[in-house]
């Protein structure tokens, strides 16, 4: 389940937008329904606003990381016969439905938006309106109404969220979150020649490895320290925390420090697909690392339960979408992107 905006969304239409390739663009009426949630309708108007936004947030930081321009991004076919456009178009559509489902029930949790709150969206819509031009707020469906909707929408959904989660038991035993931690070494069945290139060992250069692996292995049983017995070989001995459904940095490596009993204990040599390990059990609570896996644990009840009640209230309510509408609405065909400048946020627009 997508969780909804984290944060008040004000920041998200701070400053400007810039709309490319705007022959692209053909004329929509806003006042078309992409979808119905119960009784209630979600405009085009909206609905293109969101997913804008979504997009410009794609279109700024996304398409560069990637190493292609945004047309290509959304054209890329990912799975399914979808484009990289129609499955995020999917997601955004989902999101936005879960929004207005959301606020649907905001009364249940007696959850309201503020005065503040709703200045703040008000004085941003306002803000938007005067820092974008007619042809973007046009290509964006920019009016200050779908702004000021679309902000609503992420704040309430924002308070529904902390709402939603209430209750969850936050008690957490050191057993159930236990992680050990490990020192280990690997003798890499890979190296890399002076010009870079990687090569596999032959058969013959694995089981010198590995005489030299049980070597290493015998000593630090006989009580020798790791970080200077590696070292020594010009090896660096790595640090992890795990327990026993953990699977990096190996599945096998894991299993057998997971055996390993007392503190100071040492594997035996380990061979795995990439080369032969050894590890020696560093601590059996690890405390830094358990601490966090509280935190994970509490934090996963939070979200079952948020996406329990989501999805009961989906199954008792009445979800249409207007395919043919929402189709509309291309993202290869028009781009936008996010005029950036050294105040503006935009990071919290994103689900």
């Amino acid at each position: 389940m997508v969780r909804l905006a984290k944060r008040l969304a004000v920041l998200a239409v701070a400053g400007t937008l810039t709309a490319t390739s705007l022959t692209g663009c053909g004329t929509i009426n806003t006042d078309e329904t992409v979808a119905t949630v119960g009784d209630e309708k979600i405009t085009l108007g909206v609905a293109n606003f969101y997913a804008r936004l979504q997009q410009a947030q794609y279109e700024t930081y996304y398409a560069s990381m990637m190493g292609t321009t945004a047309e290509e991004m959304w054209a890329k076919e990912v799975s399914d016969n979808q484009t990289y456009e129609e499955q995020t178009k999917k997601s955004i559509l989902e999101n936005l439905e879960n929004m207005y489902l959301v606020s649907q029930h905001a009364s249940d949790y007696d959850v309201a938006l503020t005065e503040e709150e709703q200045q703040a969206i008000k004085d941003a819509a306002a803000k938007f309106g005067e820092d974008n031009s007619d042809d973007v707020k046009k290509v964006v469906s920019g009016d200050e109404e779908e702004v000021a909707k679309v902000l609503e929408l992420m704040t309430i959904s924002n308070k529904m969220e902390t709402a939603m989660e209430a209750g969850v038991d936050e008690n957490v035993s050191d057993e159930d979150a236990a992680q050990k931690s490990m020192q280990y070494l690997l003798f890499s069945y890979t190296t890399t020649d002076d010009s870079g290139e990687s090569q596999t060992l032959s058969d013959d250069e694995k089981e010198a490895l590995k005489t030299t692996a049980q070597a290493f292995d015998d000593r630090l049983k006989g009580g020798e320290d790791m970080e200077t017995v590696a070292s020594a070989a010009g090896l660096t001995a790595q640090t992890a925390t795990f327990d026993s459904e953990s699977t990096s940095p190996d599945k096998d490596l894991i299993a057998a420090a997971d055996a390993l009993t007392n503190e100071g204990d040492v594997t035996d040599i380990i061979e795995t697909e990439n080369g032969i390990h050894i590890a020696k059990l560093t601590s059996l609570l690890d405390r830094e690392a358990t601490d966090s896996k509280k935190e994970s644990i509490v934090s996963e009840r939070k979200q079952e339960q948020y996406d329990s009640l989501l999805e009961q209230w989906k199954k008792d309510t009445k979800i249409k979408e207007e395919k043919k509408v929402w189709k509309k609405i291309s993202f290869e065909k028009q781009g936008v992107t996010i005029k950036t400048s050294d105040t503006s946020d935009t990071s919290d627009s994103q689900n």
